[in-house]
């Protein structure tokens, strides 16, 4: 890049072989595959090899695959085969499931893709920023990512943001030019770098690095940046952990007791192990993929797209949403009222002022600009533009210097308390021009009476600055106030019941704004919430920030609020205990985005604003927000029924297995029959990610709770396990059962009520008032009936079972009948006692 920014342009098209047309098609072509796609990190295709093994990652799986191994070379041969084939039936339904979910994610993340506007062929086209490749002659205007390194061709008025590699708060200007070689990179102005963005004007530039080899890609690699853990992530995570805790005891526990009691050292290991594997949910990572993958599909048929799926599950444990009002909670079409002069009659002279500073600006299109030009139109064909600087999120302020007659005319818009603070006089249509300090008092008057209505005001100024041909920051000053503009933009139907409703969801709305607190208190109350207490920029600065958190979640309206802000109201919130998201679309909403535990934009924003959320919208739309909210409350509510099917079966089975293996003369079940065991017990659970969620699941936002799954396992576990031994006592006791009738009686009632019992731990309410999903139910009638007739197969004596005669059958269905009643009524005093 040094090199390069010093090259003449003829010189820097011939290294990078490529014209100021740009590439053909066929070129770029040939340059991606050499090269390869832009990107930061190796892209992750869907290898179904990886995924594969990825399913046979799992320690304990690792160890029993040894142990199967090791058992083939010493004496069982057939035993070891069988505990391999269950592992790789299990890992093969779990690769099934991930894969597919995969797929769907991937062709979802399609719809979403920042685009970058090219020269092909010597047409200008919209291109995936992955496909930009060297040589690529770029075309850039506000609010687009830069997605390479490259040098500046022509430029006007053009401002990057750096911030993402200098930390630099104020946008760069940047221009075409030739530096020395020994101008140092951040000084040689000509240069553009992958991951800034455009703040305002507009650009020519080529493309010479992309991907790893440009400077971000250099920090990236070096860094190794991944991006941060999620509130769903942290508590699988503390899951995770907690799980392996109880595992570790009981393996240890069980092994030294069955050695101590002389039992065999391998089938003490083997049995020990498979009881880790039963109790370990280990279809858990498959289960989230697939409730995530679907989650996502559902979602995205409400037209909401989702970029990162573990995100999905915070939009379900959300409980706060900031949002900014234009667009959001208003119709996002801004209408200009009036023109007025100081003394508060309608002006022509400030109507056309406004719309000479709107039609030369060439920074970012906004929705202000777009109702002053499209109010009126003007001919200013006399007028000649000779430079500009831009808005941004300090000044507030945009100026245009103009040209007409010999006259240069610097003509300035922005907020109105900015545009007055480069004033020093008024212009008023009976004294001419007069002192600022004179019309103070009436410019306030009616700057309060409009934003009181609900009107954004803005100010309108100008100053003759003489010969000059440019103009910098420095010359808005000492300049003459001309008037005011009114614009409004009306709350959207139906936002009053959408805000109802998601206050119904359990998700409090606050609105972050810009605007002043006279206009956010005008339309908080026309969108049902009044009587609000407001914060406003000035408040935050002179807050310390604990006082921010104590008085964060009693704030429902932030006004004059500038962008570094809103991250530190973010951020006080998500430390008060909440699950923030916001939503945003604009340049300075990005570092908002980045901070928030979902960040939500729409398909409509600016590239650094979609490029920085979790959540895209394709339609800007609260009432859209709400159903996808619904959506990611569904998900978790699927992946925690997975999680306590799971532990509070497997917890009760294993516990009682590892108490019988201490009293009986043999092992309750063998290895082979506890993996085959869990399999079963897992097939119907795969199907959770379609069943059916009861409203009260998806009223309020809910969250990991590692104490409440604790209770929970230990109280439905310890019932399976009076079950589990109300059957050996039966079997033992009552019908005399030999060893095989033994471990095939238990095998029928573990699977069978094990999978019903899915029906009820589903549900708070009665099992018979919440239909579950087709497919689940489905899959545990076809499970109840293999686990029926298995023992009267071939297959059933290959894992030691027998066919079992009538009397034991009824016998084992009468207890399952009390299992499902007696789980049924522990539910309903477990959640009467335990609120979650």
């Amino acid at each position: 890049m040094k090199l390069l920014s010093s090259m003449p342009v003829a010189e820097l098209f011939e290294q990078l072989q490529t014209t100021s047309h740009g590439l053909t098609d066929d070129e770029a072509r040939q340059r991606l595959q050499t090269y390869g796609p832009n990107l930061l990190r190796p892209q992750k295709r869907i290898k179904e090899l990886a995924l594969l093994l990825a399913q046979f990652k799992s320690p304990i799986i690792l160890i029993l695959l040894f142990a199967a191994g090791l058992s083939i070379f010493l004496r069982d041969p057939t035993d070891a085969f069988i505990i391999l084939t269950i592992i790789v039936i299990s890992g093969f339904l779990g690769f099934w499931q991930e894969r597919g979910a995969a797929h769907a994610v991937e062709n979802l993340l399609a719809i979403v893709k920042i685009k970058t506007r090219v020269l092909r062929d010597s047409r200008e086209k919209e291109i995936p920023v992955d496909e930009i490749v060297p040589g690529d002659i770029l075309l850039l205007t506000a609010g687009d990512i830069i997605p390479g390194d490259g040098i500046i061709l022509q430029s006007r008025d053009l401002f990057v943001d750096e911030a993402t590699l200098t930390g630099e708060t104020y946008p760069v200007e940047k221009a075409a030019g030739v530096f020395s070689p020994d101008t140092p990179p951040g000084q040689a102005t000509n240069t553009l770098f992958m991951g800034t963005h455009v703040v305002s004007g507009t650009a020519k530039a080529v493309v010479v690095h992309t991907g790893q080899t440009t400077e971000f890609g250099k920090i990236s690699k070096r860094l190794k940046l991944r991006p941060p853990e999620t509130e769903f992530e942290r508590g699988v995570r503390r899951f995770g952990y907690f799980l392996i805790e109880i595992t570790l005891v009981l393996v240890i526990a069980i092994f030294a007791i069955n050695v101590y009691l002389a039992r065999p050292v391998l089938d003490s290991f083997l049995f020990s192990l498979a009881l880790a594997v039963g109790l370990t949910p280990q279809l858990l990572p498959a289960i989230i993929s697939v409730n995530l993958a679907h989650g996502a599909r559902r979602m995205a048929s409400q037209k909401v797209i989702v970029k990162r799926l573990a995100s999905i599950e915070n939009f379900g444990s959300m409980n706060v949403l900031c949002s900014d009002k234009t667009g959001t909670l208003t119709e996002g079409v801004v209408r200009l009222s009036s023109a007025l002069d100081v003394e508060g009659n309608e002006s022509e002279k400030v109507l056309f002022y406004a719309y000479l500073n709107a039609i030369h600006q060439t920074g970012f299109v906004n929705p202000i600009d777009e109702a002053i030009h499209t109010h009126r139109r003007f001919d200013v064909s006399g007028y000649h533009k000779l430079d500009e600087v831009p808005y941004d999120f300090i000044r507030k302020r945009l100026s245009i210097l103009l040209a007409k007659d010999g006259v240069h005319l610097m003509v300035t818009k922005g907020a109105l308390k900015n545009v007055l603070a480069a004033c020093s006089s008024v212009e008023t249509s009976g004294k001419g021009i007069v002192d600022l300090e004179d019309m103070q008092e009436r410019i306030q008057q009616l700057f309060a009476g409009l934003s009181a209505k609900g009107f954004r005001v803005m100010g309108i100024a100008y100053r003759d600055v003489g010969p000059g041909v440019t103009i910098t920051r420095e010359h808005e000053t000492d300049m003459t106030f001309l008037g005011l503009l009114a614009l409004f933009d009306p709350p959207k139907t139906g936002i009053i019941e959408t805000i109802s409703h998601l206050k119904d969801l359990g998700v409090s709305l606050k609105m972050v704004t810009g605007d002043n607190q006279l206009v956010a208190a005008s339309i908080s109350e026309q969108v049902g919430l009044s009587n609000s207490e407001i914060l406003t920029g000035q408040d935050l600065r002179e807050m310390s920030d604990e006082a921010l958190l104590n008085r964060v979640n009693d704030v429902h309206v932030f006004a004059e609020v500038e962008p570094n802000q809103k991250e530190r109201i973010i951020l006080a919130l998500r430390k008060a205990g909440n699950v923030v998201g916001y939503m945003g679309d604009g340049i300075n909403d990005a570092s908002a985005l980045h901070t928030a535990d979902v960040g939500i934009s729409a398909d409509s924003a600016v590239d650094v604003a979609k490029e920085a959320a979790d959540i895209v919208l394709l339609e800007k739309n609260l009432g859209v927000l709400a159903q996808g909210v619904r959506e990611g409350r569904k998900t978790f509510a699927n992946t925690l029924k997975y999680v306590f099917m799971a532990t509070s079966a497997n917890f009760g089975n294993m516990f009682s297995m590892a108490g019988a293996s201490l009293f009986l003369p043999f092992l309750p079940l063998l290895p082979k029959q506890i993996l085959f065991t869990n399999l079963m017990t897992d097939f119907p659970e795969m199907a959770i990610a379609t069943d059916s969620v009861d409203s009260e699941m998806m009223d309020r936002p809910r969250r990991w709770d590692i104490k409440f799954i604790r209770n929970f396992m230990i109280t439905f576990g310890s019932l399976s396990s009076v079950f589990d031994y109300l059957t050996f006592g039966v079997l033992l006791v009552v019908l005399h059962a030999t060893t095989d009738q033994f471990r095939t009686g238990w095998f029928l009632e573990s699977v069978i009520s094990a999978s019903v019992i899915v029906l009820v731990v589903r549900s708070r309410g009665p099992f018979f008032k919440s239909k579950p999903g087709r497919y689940l139910l489905l899959a545990t009638l076809l499970i109840i009936g293999i686990t029926l007739t298995l023992p009267f197969l071939p297959v059933g004596k290959i894992f030691g079972f027998t066919p079992l005669p009538l009397s034991f059958l009824w016998l084992m269905g009468i207890i399952v009948v009390f299992y499902v009643i007696s789980a049924e009524i522990l539910k309903t005093i477990f959640y009467k006692k335990v609120r979650v």
